[in-house]
Order: C-alpha cells, then structure tokens, then sequence
C-alpha cells in the first residue's frame, strides 16, 4: 500500500523518493552527496511519523502548529532545491549515460563545492526543525487517545445515491401550487432560508415537477461575486440560443436578445443563490413580462434580497423551515442503515440526542450520518465521541458558526489521504460544476495520490473522488452512462475549504492582481494561487513585476473569469499544474503559452479561452507532462510532443494537423485522441 498523504505532511513523500534517488548509483561520484542525503531521509522521516500524529489530533496548540507550519514550508524548499539541483544533472527521464555526463562536467567546473554547500544547507534546515520540535516539546504532545474515523480503501466504489428526499413533498407541493394558478402575469417566486436548509434542492424538485409545461425553462446560479456577463451567457445556451451570440455582444445585448427570445415563450427560469439587490436588479431585466404566464423562482438566504425580488408582494415568499423531528429521523436512520429499523437498539438513544443537536437542517443531517455510516465500528462509544463533538446550541437557534461546527467534524474524521484532495476543491470558484476527470488527473499531477494495491494512479484517484461523495462532503451533479463525472461543492462547504486552505499555506484564493500585490501579510509563501476575477475590474488590470517575484515558488496557477489578461509563467519554474479557464467578453485573442518550454516540472496544461493559443516550437523537455488540454479556436500543436515520455491525455477542440508518430505513443489513454488518430 502507497504512503499515506495529508495536506501538511504531503510534501514529504515526495521529497523523501527525491532523496533516495540521489543515494542511486547515478550520483555516487559526488562525493557527500549519498551520507546527506541518507541523513536527511532520517531526519524528516522523523519528523514525518510525528506530523502524521499531529493530523489526527482535533485540536494543535499555537506552538505546534507552528512546528507544522515549519516543516511544511521547509519541505517545500527542500524539493525545490533539490528539483533545481537535479534538473541541472538531468533526472530519470534523460538518456542513459547522460547524467554521468553531467556530473564529469559538474565537477571540472568545480561546481563540487556549492552542491555540498546545497547539501549542507538543507541539513541545516532539518536540524533546526528538529530543533523546534524539542524546544516545543512537540512528542509530549501527541495525545495518543486522538482518533479519527478511517474507512477502508473503495478503489472501485461507485456513487450509489442514499435513501429518497424526506420532508420535501409538502413544501414541493405548496409551491407547485403557488407556480401552476391561472394568473397571466409574470410571477416571481422567492424560497428563503438558512444556509444548509435545502432551497436549491426545492427549487430543483419543483422546477422538475413542472417544467414540462413551459416552452422555455433554464435553471441558473448566481453566487456571491457573480459574473453577470458569464451567467447571462449561460442562461442564453440554456433557453437554446445561439452560442455565438454571448462572445460579442456587451450586457445589455445579451439581455436585449434574451427578451426578445423570451417575448413569446411561456418560461420558466430558477434563479438559484442569489445575494444581493444589485444582482437581481441587471438578471430581472431579461425577463420580460409576455402576460404567458411565466414563473421565475428565486433562491436566496437573505430576507430583502428574497423580498426585493418579489416587489414586495410577501405572499409569493415561502420561508423554508427545519425538518420535522419524524423527517429528521427518516433521514438520517435511511442514511445510514436504509431504515430505522436498522438501527440497532444500543445506539438509539445517543442517535436521538444527535439529531437534536442537528436542528433540522438537512445539510447537517446529511453530514454527519454520512460520517457515522463510514465509521469502522458502529459502537456506542464511537456515536458518543461524535455526539460530544456536537455543538449544543444548534438545536436551539442555528447559526453559520455552529454549521461550520458541524461540518468542520466531518473533516476532522476524514481519512489522511483525502484531506488534500478535499481541500484542493477551493482552487475553484463558488457555485461550479466541477469536472471528475479534471480533479482526478490535478491530484495526480500534485503527488496526492497514493499507489493502492498496485492499482493504477487515476483509478484510486477516482475512488478518492467516491469516497467524498459518499461522505456528503461533495454533491454528486451529473452522470453519463451511468457513471458520476461531475460535481458541486455546497457553499458552506467552500467556505469551510477556504478556511482550511488559509489555515495550512495551501492554496491562495485571491479576486485579482491589485489583492494579491497587497497581501503584504502572508506569513509564507504561496505554494498554488487561484485568481479568480469574476464580478470585479480585472479588466483593467495588468500583473507586475511585483506580483511576479512574490509567487515564484507556486507549484499550481489557475484563473477563472472574464479577464484580457493571463498571468505571467516564466519566473514559476516550479509549476506542477496550470489551469486557465477565461471567458467573457475581455476574453484574449490570444493566449501566449510559449514560456512553457521551461516549466521543467510540468505535469499538468488545461486552457479553455482565447481564441488562439500559442505553443512553444518544442516540447520535449516537459518529461513530466502528464495532461495537456486545449479548448480554442485555433492551435499548433508541436510535433515533438509525440516524444514526451508520460503524456497520457491529449485532448484539443481544433488543430491544423496531427504530428507525424503519433500513433506510436504507447502513453497516451484518453479516447478523444484516439478518435482523432483513427480519422486522419
């Protein structure tokens, strides 16, 4: 079985194989190099048995999640260090021979000296972790009665969904009734509650259960910074309009075409998450009112927004409430055990005093008896550790900060190997739909997956991906021939990601380069940045200098938004993984890539935007690419990618021409290409 991963220690892994490869034959001829690195492997193995501990306790003091914080931070520099050191000798990827080669010349350029010094360095460095660790008395510490709730390996699991909605019927009905009158007028509906209460899972029910009586119908998400020109555009495609339409027009042509579509259809559009006035006050505009009897729902956790949506008029406001105690029960006993007669009498008492701190709320419910299904042991004690972990006010009046409470638990119960995986979901923006097959080839790319029995590195990935949905910690959203590829992350969920991501130096969420420039605070560096400039003048904007040299150690670059702009790659020579996704009407005609050629370390390259996309004239020195996807107008595809040793998913919507050998690539896997291959 592969190394455990969690996202403190997770850096470890990687660096301890580096360090064990430079103890090879390869690398005998320098001299010193095999003694430090073989105490280094002692060093940090240390110091990683003692990590592992520390990640099943509940609750750090500030001095030992400063130790953690350390160690992170100085493995992360280690691996850089050593991936410099090794590109410069050339790795296991280059030719036999070459290596050797290298190092003679390393050696009469006298370049003998500042490796060892490097070696030294780094020795450094782990004793004065280790040095840390005594003064702060970290292994008196680790409290060995810390448990977490493991679950065995489900390489194959396939997302099977839990018992039926309960307590829904009524609130379906009420509604349905309120939507289906004979009234003519365009009538705007709004459900209003707590966050966790379930309205997007209503307003879904509802929109199922009559959409067929509208000509036109479109189900939409809003979100907190919500691109207004994206989502119009969306909501375009979704009524069946042109696609072309949504990349030239401004705002206000995209609503004058959607009205004018609208003019004479009887419709039906959800519009789901919606936080403020401003929002509602551009959306509404595109509803015209047709006197066909049109009906637009809005979801909202926030009581003026619901109000202003509906002009007022209280009467069209449905007010979601808890679940009943009966449908409480129902709901989590079918959960669990498929009914409550499952429910084994031991347990009975101490599942009622749970439900009670739950309070009703769905998302609570569903959380945490989707953490008592994964329990090893369905014991009594286990049910009592979980119950006394339970705030005791929820029940009374519920509030956002015994929610994350709640679900803070089930983090806390997740298995090691799924904390960074869960936790890289924050790299996306709110209210997404998140692709399984992206998730699964980043978390390859980032070392996060471990070698379970042999099994092949995505398909225990995908059983990672499983193993969250069954836990509730994500929600399954589509699926294709029978097989889930899809998900959503609740926003409450995101919020706790986020806040777990900030905690751990993971990964940084910034809206656009004039926030990142005034980070001055970070107290490490950013190991994988996210910008997303949806809702904000990203536009306008240009990254600098600054914003370059302060980030040159990140290890993942994504963006999300409309922008013009696409961030600068070449001071990050570290770079693991890129994702690009830029839309909107700023969208660049072109989007320059020809940097990458010296992204050494690179594994995975997904751009979706622009028009055109410029590729370097070679690309066989990215020995690591893993994953390269390309959704673009047009695009040259270099004809020495066909030597890049591990390249197994190529996938582009258009190129001018398929490489000469490309056949004769034994690595790649991904179907798209293989279509092509057989139609050239």
């Amino acid at each position: 079985m592969g190394e455990v991963v969690s996202a403190s220690m997770g850096v470890i892994n990687p660096l301890l194989l580096k360090l064990s490869t430079l103890m090879g034959d390869e690398y005998k001829k320098l001299k010193g190099v095999k003694k430090q690195a073989s105490f280094l492997i002692r060093e940090l193995s240390a110091m990683k048995a003692a990590l592992e501990k520390l990640e099943l306790m509940d609750e750090l003091d500030s001095q030992a999640k400063d130790w953690r914080g350390h160690v992170r931070e100085m493995s992360y520099d280690m691996e850089d260090c050593i991936d410099d050191f090794m590109c410069d000798l050339g790795d296991a990827n280059a030719k036999p021979g070459f290596i050797k080669k290298n190092i003679k010349r390393f050696k009469s350029l006298g370049a003998r000296h500042r490796i060892a010094q490097q070696m030294e360095d780094l020795k450094a460095l782990a004793l004065e972790a280790n040095e840390r660790r005594m003064r702060y008395k970290i292994d008196d510490r680790l409290n060995p009665s810390s448990r977490v709730v493991l679950v065995d390996p489900r390489i194959s699991a396939i997302y099977k969904e839990a018992a039926g909605l309960v307590g829904i019927d009524g609130p379906k009905k009420e509604l349905v009734t309120w939507l289906t009158d004979n009234e003519k007028k365009l009538k705007v509906v709004s459900i209003v509650g707590f966050g966790g209460l379930g309205k997007t899972t209503l307003a879904k029910q509802v929109y199922d259960e009559i959409g067929g009586r509208f000509r036109s119908k479109a189900f939409v998400s809003v979100s907190q910074r919500p691109d207004i020109g994206n989502l119009l555009s969306g909501l375009q495609l979704k009524l069946g309009m042109k696609e072309e339409s949504s990349r030239a027009c401004e705002t206000q042509d995209i609503i004058d075409n959607i009205r004018k579509h609208l003019k004479k259809e009887r419709y039906l559009i959800i519009v789901d998450d919606l936080w403020d006035q401003s929002a509602w006050n551009i959306i509404s505009c595109a509803f015209t009112e047709n006197c066909n009897g049109s009906r637009v729902i809005v979801t909202t956790r926030v009581d003026d927004v619901a109000v202003w949506a509906c002009s007022n008029d209280r009467e069209c406001i449905y007010r979601m409430k808890p679940l009943k105690e009966e449908d409480s029960r129902v709901l989590f006993f079918n959960r669990i055990f498929g009914s409550e007669n499952g429910c084994p009498p031991q347990l009975r008492e101490v599942a009622a005093q749970i439900l009670r701190k739950c309070g009703g709320m769905p998302l609570a419910i569903i959380t945490i008896a989707s953490l008592l299904a994964n329990c090893q042991v369905m014991s009594r004690d286990e049910w009592e550790s979980i119950r006394n972990s339970l705030g005791a006010q929820f029940a009374v009046k519920p509030t956002l900060e015994e929610m994350r409470s709640i679900l803070n638990l089930s983090y806390i119960h997740l298995p090691l190997h799924l904390r960074p995986c869960f936790m890289y979901l924050g790299m996306y923006p709110e209210d997404r739909e998140i692709q399984r097959d992206d998730l699964v080839r980043q978390w390859v790319a980032e070392d996060f997956v471990s070698n379970l029995y042999g099994k092949d590195m995505e398909v225990a990935a995908k059983s990672y991906f499983n193993e969250l949905i069954n836990r509730s910690l994500i929600q399954p959203e589509r699926t294709e021939h029978g097989e889930l590829v899809s998900c959503r992350v609740h926003d409450m969920m995101l919020d706790l990601i986020l806040g777990k991501c900030a905690e751990d130096n993971f990964i940084t969420v910034e809206c656009n380069h004039k926030e990142m420039e005034r980070e001055h605070g970070w107290k490490y560096k950013a190991r994988r940045v996210s910008s997303n400039s949806i809702g904000r003048a990203a536009a306008d904007e240009s990254p600098s200098g600054t914003f370059d040299s302060r980030l040159r150690q990140v290890r993942l670059l994504a963006q999300f938004g409309e922008s013009k702009y696409i961030l600068h790659i070449l001071p990050f020579k570290y770079l693991r993984a890129i994702f690009f996704e830029i839309s909107g009407e700023m969208c660049p005609w072109k989007v320059d890539l020809t940097a990458i050629s010296q992204l050494i370390q690179l594994r995975y390259l997904k751009v979706s935007g622009g028009r055109y996309i410029n590729l370097p004239n070679e690309m066989q020195g990215l020995v690591h690419l893993e994953t390269m996807e390309f959704n673009c107008f047009s695009l040259d595809v270099p004809s020495d990618i066909v030597h890049l040793p591990r390249l197994a998913h190529l996938i582009v919507a258009k190129w001018k021409h398929l490489p000469e050998g490309i056949r004769n690539m034994k690595s790649l896997l991904t179907s798209p290409v293989e279509k092509l291959i057989r139609g050239c």
